[in-house]
This record gives C-alpha cells, structure tokens and sequence, in this order.
C-alpha cells in the first residue's frame, strides 16, 4: 500500500481519495476505519423548537416509539431526526442495538439483571430497566466482553 499526502492551503477540509484495483477485505476495514474516525461526537436532538447538540457521553439511550426517534439523558428527552438505523451505523462503537427499538450507551450500562423467566434487562447509570432481546443479547455479552459468562 501507497501512502501520499499532499498539503494544498486552498483547500477548505481534508479530502480522502483511495484507489485501489478492487474493492476487497483491505479496502473494507480501510474504510470503516476511516468512518469510525470521522464519527462526530454530537448527535442532534430536538425539543421545543430548539436544536440542541448533545455530546454522545451524555445521552443513555436511543428509541423509538410510534415511528419518532428519541435520545434520552440523564434529565431529558430530545427527538431525533435520524431513523434508528442511521443513528445505529453512525455509533456503532459507540451504541449497541439490545431490542427491537432501542440502542443504548455502551458506557452507560452498569449491570445485567438476568431472569428466571422472561428477557434479561440491563440497567442503566440513570437506573433506567430496559429489556434485553434474546436475539440481541448475545452481540450485548461479546460487546462488553463477557464471553460465554452469561446466559
């Protein structure tokens, strides 16, 4: 792999071009590498006719209801503008999908309660209970690095 950097002081922003014979393994983990630098740290919520830039270390979850997308803090709630999905590719390392309509803070998750009978739930550092999906509570375990310590 060629390396070149060129320093032009017209230009506004920094511009990435690769090229390559084929699109292949290299090019893939290249690229997502690239976007996972380039993620912002904002996420855009909106309340009250105002738009506030949330810091993602902020926000707990991520949810949708009723075909609207909410962001909840710590005190607050903010609705989104993305869908669930785009938020979901946008944070990936950031945020892990634990149901059907619901993405959570990696960082903000502080146990997991499993139960005898139904879906585990994980608690949050704001003491919110939301439950675990078995269809995603496997990628939860191996997101936090718990292996096969759980069932």
């Amino acid at each position: 792999m060629k390396i070149h950097l060129h320093i032009e002081s017209d230009i506004q922003q920094i511009e990435i071009h690769i090229h390559a014979p084929d699109y292949n393994e290299t090019v893939e983990q290249l690229m997502k590498k690239l976007k996972q630098q380039s993620v912002s740290n904002h996420i855009a919520g909106y309340k009250d006719n105002n738009i506030h830039l949330l810091q993602v270390h902020e926000v707990f979850s991520i949810y949708s209801d009723n075909g609207k997308v909410y962001i909840q803090t710590d005190d607050e709630e903010f609705e989104a503008k993305n869908k669930l999905y785009e938020l979901e590719e946008r944070f990936e390392h950031q945020f892990i999908r634990i149901n059907k309509a619901t993405l959570v803070n990696l960082k903000k998750i502080i146990s997991i309660q499993s139960k005898v009978l139904g879906n585990p739930q994980i608690v949050l550092a704001n003491d919110a209970t939301i439950p675990v999906s078995r269809n995603y509570f496997k990628s939860l375990k191996e997101a936090l690095g718990l292996g096969g310590t759980m069932r």
